[in-house]
């Protein structure tokens, strides 16, 4: 199964008040980046982020899913209606996460 557009666009309204949100297309489902760095992405029309220890305890409810089989576990975002809460986990996690790779 891939993600929808549609999806897509709910979660990019949702974190439209966020400088700096852009997301890149990769086999039918979406990478999200907040301000240069990969936070996580769509996959079955699902928002999964990095489990970094900041949004972990800024989630109510904590729950590992597979973004793809032989992937790596990430959370699962389940208040993607709570404008708010969605904005506030970016920020949050934002300086937890890796900084990009340097392009050669």
């Amino acid at each position: 199964m891939a993600s929808t557009k549609e999806y897509l666009d709910f979660i990019l309204g949702q974190l439209s008040n966020l400088e700096e949100i852009t997301y890149r297309a990769m086999m039918k489902e979406y990478i999200l980046y907040y301000r240069g760095k990969i936070v996580g992405g769509i996959y079955d029309d699902r928002l999964l982020v990095k489990p970094v220890e900041t949004a972990i305890r800024y989630m109510t409810k904590v729950r590992y899913e597979l973004p793809y089989d032989g992937a790596k576990e990430m959370l699962l975002v389940d208040e993607v209606g709570n404008q708010e809460f969605l904005e506030g986990l970016f920020q949050v996690m934002y300086d937890e996460l890796p900084n990009p790779k340097k392009k050669k």
